[in-house]
């Protein structure tokens, strides 16, 4: 039996919530669901892991910093829209100081 469904996508990895179940955070790690089961069977799984009734949950900032994501991502549009606000608010005050 072979294992098809995709990695997460970075994007993908951004919008996750608090936590994520184990057949998401198996996605994270691109393995099978059933690798991630015997990882936490042998105590090797690489981030911690909740067990609530019969599920396992883990916290999304733990799987995060484990794949090397520790912080959000900056995006180009919003630094640049971020700017041109910044040069608006700017001018109109550069404005009311000649007028005054």
């Amino acid at each position: 039996m072979s294992y098809s469904a995709r990695a997460l996508t970075f994007a993908e990895a951004f919008d996750l919530p608090m936590s994520v179940d184990l057949r998401t955070a198996a996605r994270a790690f691109a393995v099978c669901p059933a690798t991630a089961y015997r990882l936490i069977h042998l105590g090797c799984f690489p981030c911690p892991v909740f067990r609530l009734g019969r599920q396992y949950r883990i916290p999304t900032v733990p799987l995060m910093r484990v794949l090397g994501i520790e912080n959000l991502p900056v995006h180009v549009e919003d630094v640049e829209a971020g700017a041109e606000i910044s040069a608006l608010i700017n001018r109109d005050s550069y404005e009311q100081e000649e007028s005054q």
